[in-house]
């Protein structure tokens, strides 16, 4: 019997026309490539007027990200699509200015901190388990991950829960803005000319403006409380009173404006693609359901301590991450000439590095597209992880809170099987899309029942 392999959008042909890959690229940037890039170490896309280069042989994503990130700063074109909602952040700022931000921000989630910030994570996962209960028929469950993360944010950041006017404001914004707007646009991934319009979609700039504006609100009510002495202890205020080590400076609100966005973004449209999928997977392959739900009661000690022994969850969530990285590719930017593969790459040319493929890759990985947790401990598994995996990309750049995500994102997903057993829909198998994160489609429906009496 021919194993179930987990959804992955059909490729488009090798050869088609530069308009016509403009016009399948606008539809989904990862149904627009080709199947070759499964298998190729490097790629190029030539014309008259650019190349871009899509990197999956481990020792040049090594150089670009670890060994050399100087010389392939992030690609200005990503501010393109971006700008309108995050301004100068971190996720988009390069050199020294990006150098500065990262000295103010790594400080609030070192190790300890994820202790200090557990409380809130497992309150919100709690809450997210309260909201399931009673539902009826199939559930939409992206909407409800993104639920879930938001209220992590939230209460991680700013110590109040989704259900506070402002956050609730922010959440509704923000879940129009992922549908119109994708993490990388035309112009970040094919350079084209200036003139060319950024298709942004109707009502993205709208979007950006007011939830930059309902973020700048809470900033300025966070900074009035720090000087009053009147401040919780949470994310943000460790953030905003951190002083640059070597400045002296702090966040200014608008700076911290920029930063929140990115945070808002990365911590939440990622984890909920993230949790989304994993929870998708369970369903697909009920005999992982059920080990990660015995697992599960490991979480009757409601303690930090419980987090270590979630090791099936946490091997799940790593695989839900190979599988479906929520950002599916990341640009750079080539600053001098280089010679790679025996191709010259010139100054300026777009450097493509690609977790959806490279995570897939059929050189490198055993049962690539398969779904197999168990591959971790295999010595295939842990030299890709080394090679070959990642889902928060690598070097200097790595996403800071990564460790916070591989937290949350196993929390989330044990507590909800703990209580609740899940199956597919029939006829409603997702199709992974790039929003601003790997998304379905059409949506990834469930149908959800009681595995036990209510625990909390």
């Amino acid at each position: 019997m021919t194993p179930v392999l987990p959804p992955k959008p059909s490729a488009r042909p090798d050869r088609v026309s530069l308009w016509r890959y403009v016009k399948l690229f606008r539809q989904d940037l990862l149904s627009a490539q080709p199947a070759k890039l499964y298998r190729a170490w490097m790629a190029e896309f030539r014309t008259p007027f650019f190349r871009s280069f899509l990197v999956n042989q481990p020792e040049l994503v090594k150089l670009l990200l670890k060994e050399r990130p100087d010389d392939f700063p992030k690609s200005d074109r990503i501010a393109e699509g971006l700008k309108p909602l995050l301004g100068n952040s971190v996720f988009l700022t390069n050199g020294d200015a990006w150098k500065r931000q990262r000295r103010i921000i790594d400080p609030a989630f070192e190790g300890g901190r994820l202790k200090d910030t557990f409380p809130a994570m497992r309150a919100a996962a709690e809450a997210a388990v309260a909201r399931l209960e009673g539902r009826q028929g199939p559930v939409e469950i992206e909407e409800e991950t993104s639920h879930a993360a938001a209220d992590v944010i939230f209460r991680t950041l700013f110590s109040i829960p989704i259900e506070h006017e402002v956050a609730g404001r922010v959440f509704t914004r923000f879940r129009d803005y992922q549908r119109s707007q994708p993490l990388l646009n035309l112009a970040a991934f094919v350079p084209l000319p200036r003139w060319v319009p950024r298709f942004f979609r109707r009502g993205t700039r709208r979007n950006a403006a007011e939830i930059r504006a309902l973020i700048e609100q809470l900033t300025a009510e966070r900074m009035a409380a720090i000087k009053a002495g009147t401040a919780p202890d949470d994310l943000a205020t460790k953030i905003m009173t951190t002083r640059d080590p070597e400045t002296g400076s702090t966040f200014d609100t608008a700076e911290m404006v920029d930063q929140v966005a990115i945070f808002f973004l990365a911590g939440h449209e990622t984890s909920a693609s993230a949790l989304a999928w994993a929870l998708y997977l369970m369903a697909l392959y009920p005999e992982w359901q059920e080990k990660v739900a015995a697992e599960a009661a490991a979480l009757e000690d409601e303690s930090f301590a419980a987090v270590s022994k979630l090791k099936i969850s946490r091997d799940v969530f790593r695989e839900t991450l190979r599988l479906y990285p929520p950002v599916p590719m990341m640009v750079r930017e080539a600053a001098c000439p280089e010679r790679f593969r025996n191709r010259a790459v010139p100054e300026g040319a777009q450097m493509v590095l690609s977790p959806w493929h490279l995570h897939r890759h059929e050189r490198l990985w055993e049962n690539p597209d398969g779904f197999d947790p168990a591959r971790w401990q295999t010595e295939n598994g842990k030299q890709c992880q080394r090679d070959a995996y990642i889902p928060f990309s690598a070097g200097s750049r790595v996403c800071t809170g990564a460790g916070f995500a591989m937290v949350e994102g196993p929390l989330i997903l044990s507590m909800i099987l703990r209580r609740f057993r899940i199956e597919p829909v029939e006829g409603k198998t997702p199709v992974p899309v790039a929003h601003l994160t790997v998304r379905s489609k059409n949506g990834i429906w469930l149908r959800l029942s009681p595995r036990q009496p209510k625990l909390f």
